[in-house]
């Protein structure tokens, strides 16, 4: 009777010999994979040791809460 474990030791001989023989191609895959995780496991980490995202860039200039006084200098002659 067969192990039910003997796929993933192939896997993991094949993972194994792949990151000897193609060292480039495997840690591209790893990296690869890695990245989508993190997008989906950092956040709440980061949220439970306490970090608190800064307040949002203005996308405007504030005016000032007075009359507007017309322009008149060296640009406007």
């Amino acid at each position: 009777m067969a192990s039910p474990f003997r796929p993933f030791q192939r896997s993991y001989n094949y993972l194994y010999r792949t990151a000897h023989e193609k060292p480039v191609m495997f840690y591209s895959v790893v990296l690869g994979v890695i990245g989508p995780v993190m997008t989906v496991v950092i956040p709440p980490i980061r949220q439970s040791l306490g970090y608190v995202p800064p307040p949002a860039i203005p996308s405007s200039y504030p005016l000032p809460n007075r009359p507007r006084r017309p322009i008149s200098g060296y640009e406007d002659e």
